[in-house]
């Protein structure tokens, strides 16, 4: 399968044990308190202080928000990030995949959501020229559906396998929420019903297309007789302005 087109942010790894775990793991906590309380992602200088931590050990551990809401948005997903099923059936493992996904995303909704919004805001500061840090990019899910979608891959020409992947890509993260909360107010579990629907269209689709075409029936006779009626180009009988005239009105 195709990867995705642009390098996605890394989680960075401070150290996990003795006094230098310490700081990484305040500052983080303390970012993700943040977002829960101002609803974007704070810049690093906002965290150091907010965790009474110095801006240079602060900047050690996250040099910028891309590294920092990907180590929130890692921290938040948990296990799904290291998802592999053991099951069989290509369906069966998106079942399962959006099963573990979506209470996660309900659960660190405004974080997702941050890590959205910052997406957006780099991108348009970056077109402008204006883009002063390094920006955050996503795409972890590329190949957490990669995984899921290991059982379909084998009955699917590449075309419409990549063309599954992509759509699938759209209704798996947090962008259902942002449409089916805002715009149509659903609960999140509406949303999450909504969002498996569309899944389990999309494997039908491709499924679909790789059956191989159905032979066009014969066209049956109009009187019900169940005679095939004859081709255009090989007709066997005249129509009846082309039958020769009696001799009478020869």
């Amino acid at each position: 399968m195709r990867k995705a087109a642009v390098r996605i942010t890394e989680t960075p790894t401070p150290p996990t044990r003795g006094v230098k775990a310490a700081p990484g793991n305040l500052l983080l906590q303390t970012g993700m308190r943040l977002i829960q309380e101002e609803g974007h992602v704070p810049a690093i200088a906002a965290v150091a202080a907010r965790a009474a931590v110095s801006r240079a050990t602060a900047y050690r551990y996250f040099p910028n928000r891309g590294t920092l809401i990907t180590a929130i948005v890692d921290s938040s997903l948990g296990p799904v990030r290291t998802y592999r099923s053991e099951l069989a059936d290509g369906r069966e493992r998106l079942h399962e995949l959006f099963a573990k996904t979506f209470p996660r995303f309900k659960e660190f909704e405004p974080q997702m959501r941050a890590a959205a919004q910052l997406t957006l805001e780099q991108w348009a500061l970056e077109r402008a020229g204006l883009l002063e840090e390094e920006p955050y990019r996503r795409g972890h899910r590329v190949r957490i559906l990669q995984q899921a979608m290991e059982p379909l891959a084998p009955r699917l020409r590449p075309a419409v396998r990549d063309r599954l992947h992509h759509a699938l890509s759209v209704v798996y993260g947090i962008e259902p929420y942002i449409v089916l909360k805002d715009i149509w107010g659903l609960s999140d579990r509406e949303v999450e019903r909504v969002a498996l629907w569309m899944a389990d269209a999309l494997v039908d689709a491709a499924l679909r297309e790789a059956q191989p075409a159905a032979k066009e029936p014969r066209r049956r006779a109009a009187n019900g007789s169940g005679r095939a009626t004859p081709r255009a180009e090989g007709r066997s009988r005249p129509r009846s302005d082309e039958r020769p005239l009696p001799a009478s009105r020869r």
